[in-house]
């Protein structure tokens, strides 16, 4: 989530960048030939544009967008001062103008005037300035109320990691919040050092806690082989990690260097990698998880009478799954059982006919006759376009299962399902749902992950129609 949330930050950077640099053309334009010629600006407006003048105009946003990327106006600053930006952002407007300038001569433009150059230049900047100021206080703003946080694990409790974590503490309104740290021993005596366990319990402590990120702070030379492990475990359960060190060996994360408030750092991410891509996928979502909202409105309305007309106890039956990174939602759905069948699951647990932690029965005695039919057509499941719209779930993705489930994981590989949103649909449910043993279900789930992309979900989505129809596994 935090790197759609990224994404979707970084976009809006790239395109107030362009609006900016248009602005300022425009403004650059309209005030040297007003300067030059008297026109005004319903006269400069009803000027035609030449194909050649709009070639030229592209060309100009290509160079900035690549001016921008090279000065780092687009890399995270969560930790950094205004004034940093705000130099870099002067650097990226001089640079931009001069190369501007320079084509201009080569090419014998003669709209680049001293004036025209001169507005250019101030208005680029001041807009540029003010724009991403007002956005950097807005963040902080949200960060501080707990909204977009990163919870974070420090793996050792040297003088590095005692200074990273007094950073991250300093800055509150960078969004990062300590988890606690993980040592074999206490290497600096520190009230604030809240230590969790020792380097052999990451594994367990990232399996139960909210963890986005791992940060590594050990000294290599004499923790290389744990460190590996580290990485190791905390890769196959598809938690960002950040070494204050050297690059090490990965078989799934996309390795990049980063800077944290300063320390440089090693990022390996084992999830897809979260681009416009992901922001699609997110629009999606959200545009078609309230149109299937609106459109099953009917069957919705008429499933929640007869829930209600045909048993005793609330429409809806409302549990705590897993998401994203581990963090517990509400899930929404219609209830298919009697009420009390949470309380009946102990007496049940020798009729489960599937392998692994979940629990399924086909012929569950707790299930109502109107709840038999509702889970055959997937009717029960519609409540969850709530959970989508509000985002803890994606139409597409590995289905959120319950705590109970969870805590029955054995392979630390397999909860790399929970690196990415749930989903309503996914690769398990096309293939065989319930006829499906629980080891290649979550071979499906690491499959869709390791190889997403924005038409595999249209492709799963469309299959998973005549799936619903026919109700095959479902029970």
């Amino acid at each position: 989530m935090w790197q759609y949330r990224r994404q979707v930050l970084l976009d809006l950077l790239k395109l107030s960048d362009i609006v900016i640099l248009l602005t300022a053309f425009f403004l650059s334009s309209w005030y040297a030939t007003s300067q030059a010629t008297y026109m005004n600006l319903g006269g400069f407006l009803a000027v035609r544009i030449k194909l050649v003048n709009l070639i030229g105009l592209l060309v100009m946003l290509f160079m900035w967008h690549v001016i921008c990327l090279h000065v780092g106006l687009y890399n995270s600053r969560r930790l950094q001062r205004f004034g940093q930006e705000w130099k870099d952002i002067i650097k990226a407007t001089t640079l931009g103008t001069g190369l501007f300038l320079l084509g201009a001569h080569v090419f014998n433009i003669v709209l680049f005037t001293p004036v025209f150059t001169c507005v250019f230049w101030l208005s680029t900047t001041v807009l540029t300035i003010s724009f991403r100021t007002i956005l950097r206080q807005f963040l902080k703003k949200v960060r501080i109320r707990g909204w977009n946080l990163r919870f974070v694990l420090i793996i050792g409790t040297n003088e590095r990691a005692y200074n990273y974590a007094e950073m991250i503490k300093a800055n509150r309104e960078s969004g990062y919040r300590i988890i606690g740290f993980v040592d074999n021993r206490l290497h600096m005596a520190n009230p604030g050092i809240r230590l969790l366990g020792h380097l052999a319990d990451v594994p367990h402590i990232i399996s139960q806690l909210v963890i986005d990120e791992v940060v590594i702070a050990l000294p290599v030379k004499s923790y290389y082989e744990e460190i590996q492990e580290i990485i190791d475990k905390a890769e196959e359960q598809g938690v960002t990690i950040r070494c204050l060190s050297n690059l090490f060996h990965t078989n799934i994360s996309v390795v990049k260097t980063t800077t944290i408030g300063g320390f440089p750092s090693l990022e390996m991410n084992s999830k897809p990698r979260e681009d416009w891509k992901f922001l699609a996928k997110r629009g999606v979502d959200v545009v078609g998880g309230t149109l299937l909202l609106i459109v099953t409105l009917p069957v919705t309305i008429m499933a929640g009478i007869a829930v209600k007309l045909t048993s005793p106890g609330p429409v809806f039956f409302v549990q705590p799954r897993v998401g994203y990174n581990k963090r517990i939602f509400k899930l929404y759905k219609f209830r298919t059982m009697i009420a009390n069948a949470e309380g009946m699951q102990n007496e049940l647990e020798g009729f489960n006919e599937m392998d692994g932690p979940v629990f399924k029965m086909q012929d569950d005695p707790r299930i109502t006759k109107i709840g038999r039919w509702l889970r055959k057509m997937s009717i029960d499941e519609l409540p969850q376009l709530y959970n989508v719209i509000r985002g803890e779930m994606s139409l597409v993705g590995p289905r959120p299962l319950p705590l109970r489930d969870y805590n029955g994981f054995q392979k630390d590989w397999q909860r790399r399902r929970f690196s990415v949103r749930p989903g309503l649909t996914c690769l398990w449910q096309i293939n065989g749902r319930n006829h499906t043993n629980f080891e290649d279900w979550m071979k499906l789930d690491m499959q869709y992950i390791d190889n997403w992309t924005l038409f595999g979900d249209m492709k799963i989505l469309l299959q998973t129609i005549p799936v619903l129809m026919n109700g095959k596994g479902a029970y």
